[in-house]
């Protein structure tokens, strides 16, 4: 199901912005879905790290196979064998265990995230070993559906903003982040629609 706010953001963005007017014309009939609950995609979003879609779900698959549920308490009875066993690397087993520690004592407030601001939640995500900007803000997209996060170090998104505002000339990320105000309140929903222009195969995290 889309976001409640999708068809009113697509209406403001159409109004503002020729070009998203175009694009969103273009892939019609998709949006934004919802991707598992926090700690399975945060956790999905460490073993893709670095590698390619097709070995991260052969990782994943094996870790299913011997987690099969793929919680912080089911993971930490994983002792790293058991975890590299499945193919992940001594660094991501230890990321996969800090990432479920937490979830387990209590230091990430999934519960409280949603009376958090964006970067507040960055902030929390950020302190886990394996969690960068890029992977928290990609929570705030696809997780728990924020609508305004314009994710600056994405290369798909300066790819896309590259062909289709400036005729596929380079452009500084100051210059991304001023043409993102034009898209402000909405500028997950601008950047979901730029990642079509690209691949009209809406991607998981």
């Amino acid at each position: 199901m889309a976001p409640e706010y999708w068809l009113r953001a697509k209406r403001v963005l159409a109004r503002r912005d020729p070009v998203m007017r175009d694009i969103m014309r273009a892939h019609p009939g998709i949006s934004l879905q919802r991707r598992g609950e926090p700690f399975f995609t945060l956790a999905r979003s460490i073993v893709g790290q670095q590698i390619s879609v097709r070995a991260a779900q052969s990782v994943w698959d094996r870790l299913a196979a011997v987690a099969p549920d793929i919680t912080p308490a089911g993971l930490l009875r994983l002792d790293d064998a058991a975890l590299r066993g499945c193919g992940l690397s001594a660094r991501k087993a230890e990321y996969v265990r800090d990432l479920a520690a937490r979830f387990v004592d209590g230091t990430l407030h999934g519960a409280l995230w949603h009376l958090m601001d964006d970067e507040d939640i960055i902030g929390e995500l950020t302190q886990v070993r394996g969690i960068g900007r890029w992977t928290a803000e990609m929570f705030l997209i696809f997780n728990l559906m924020r609508p305004d996060v314009l994710p600056l170090d994405d290369l798909g998104l300066q790819r896309a903003i590259r062909l289709n505002y400036f005729g596929g000339r380079e452009v500084s990320v100051k210059r991304i982040a001023k043409l993102g105000q034009t898209w402000a309140p909405w500028r997950s929903v601008a950047t979901w629609y730029l990642w079509r222009s690209l691949d009209p195969v809406p991607v998981e995290y």
